[in-house]
């Protein structure tokens, strides 16, 4: 230790210090490991204690020249930053480096409500690509739509380097105003000033399809979506409606809180393992079951899944599948079949870090495979990229799931729900009585309550 203090008192001072509080919380880390969790032997620590005194002044170096010879002055703290972001960037595509900001506003995500201008977007080849618009928000107001790029915040272009940092800008106090720049899918350019409000996220929706069948569409996982669920089923049960059988829409569903998954799996199912994860630390070994008791018994379920259901969607639609509680409906998911374990920094930021693959509870993998639906159905022709084709994806590791050749095809965007009651009756859910409503009426590319 000596040596390494002797070391650090030749480097610039202000490093210096940032690499002593480095040791200090490596050491703080390895004195705060749980008690149940597997400690490594001897060997694995020398295994893993492969940083020298050479790695320290490398860093240094490269840190020292970038301050002094850069283009433009950036100060330390921001290298600093970078530095950490980089090293959770070349993980894997699931694991960042959140600032104070973005840290607290995952918590609000988390709750189903964010402050912002009304979009869900996500990182694809160096922009910001616009999945979804919340009806009524400034971002809906303006014009703004899915498939939408943004190319510049407050007059600043998007680039690669900073696409994490630009998304965190769209986020902010409320009735605070921002500049959006965008290109449409038809190569549109326009600017647009937006003011941010404080806005709950719908995730749920209902419809109900000719007095008998019920349609949901859940388009992310927070913490009351179950619950939410549960209510919307009380409210139709004391409207006097017995629903026969329900439609669950996850189609274009990124997960979210992987718990509300769960609860909502638990109330179709009296009992039985729901998800397990394995990680390298035990800590994060978990296994979640169900528990006697179930909504509608009775009720046949069809799950509609796409590209785009990812995640704790996918965690739902297999545990359905393994214990044979639903009929899953669409294409193979996307395959995220990592946990990300959001770990708090003293300097009020955090870190999202993989910790553990789901398993289903049959035992497979969903990771970079996803989950083959029991009855094959392409809903678009536009191609959507999966868990699989992301730079630096973990494999599976598992065996490959084989893809069965389909048995209907539709292209476009909604579903006939006449398709979908022909494939139950023909799966023997229903009875030919029950076969559906006026497709003209009954469509759920438009859903009347929302909750």
């Amino acid at each position: 230790m000596n040596r390494v203090l002797n070391m650090l008192r030749r480097l610039n001072t202000t490093l210096a210090a940032t690499l002593l509080v480095w040791l200090a919380a490596l050491s703080a880390s390895a004195q705060a490991q749980p008690e149940a969790a597997a400690q490594p032997s001897d060997d694995a620590l020398g295994k893993q204690a492969q940083l020298t005194l050479d790695d320290l002044r490398t860093f240094t170096d490269v840190f020292n020249q970038v301050r002094r010879n850069y283009v433009e002055e950036v100060d330390d703290h921001t290298l600093l930053d970078s530095a950490i972001r980089g090293m959770l960037m070349e993980l894997d595509p699931h694991s960042s480096y959140l600032p104070g900001n973005q840290f607290r506003n995952l918590e609000e995500t988390w709750r189903g409500s964010f402050t912002g201008i009304g979009v869900e977007v996500e990182a694809r080849d160096g922009r910001i690509l616009i999945r979804a618009v919340i009806n009524g928000s400034p971002a809906d107001e303006a014009g703004l739509n899915p498939g939408d790029a943004i190319t510049s915040i407050d007059g600043q272009p998007v680039d690669d380097a900073h696409v994490p940092e630009a998304i965190d800008e769209l986020s902010g106090d409320p009735q605070t105003e921002v500049e959006v720049g965008f290109t449409t899918p038809a190569g549109e350019e326009r600017t647009v000033k937006l003011r941010r409000e404080y806005l709950r996220i719908p995730t749920l929706s209902f419809q109900l399809l000719d007095e008998d069948w019920g349609y949901f569409k859940m388009t992310a996982f927070h913490r009351e979506s179950a619950t939410d669920f549960k209510n919307s089923l009380d409210s139709i049960a004391a409207d006097d409606i017995h629903l026969r059988g329900i439609i669950l829409d996850l189609r274009g569903n990124p997960g979210g809180v992987l718990q509300s998954a769960v609860a909502l799996a638990d109330g179709f199912l009296d009992e039985g393992v729901i998800v397990t994860t394995r990680g390298r630390n035990e800590s994060m070994q978990m296994k979640l079951s169900a528990e006697p008791g179930q909504w509608l018994p009775d009720a046949p379920l069809a799950i509609l899944v796409d590209r785009a259901t990812a995640s704790a969607s996918e965690v739902f639609a297999g545990a359905m599948q393994d214990y044979g509680r639903g009929l899953v409906i669409g294409e193979r998911t996307f395959g995220k079949g990592s946990v990300q374990s959001v770990l708090p920094l003293r300097n009020g930021g955090g870190i999202k870090l993989t910790t553990a693959l789901y398993y289903t509870p049959s035992g497979r993998s969903i990771q970079a495979e996803g989950i083959v639906p029991d009855v094959v159905y392409h809903f678009a022709e536009e191609p959507h990229e999966r868990e699989a084709d992301l730079a630096r994806h973990l494999e599976n590791g598992g065996q490959p799931q084989q893809e069965e050749g389909a048995l209907s095809i539709h292209q476009g965007p909604e579903v006939p729900i006449q398709d979908v009651l022909a494939v139950l009756e023909s799966a023997g859910l229903i009875s030919p009585k029950d076969d559906g409503a006026d497709p003209d009426e009954a469509s759920p590319g438009q859903t009347e309550t929302d909750s």
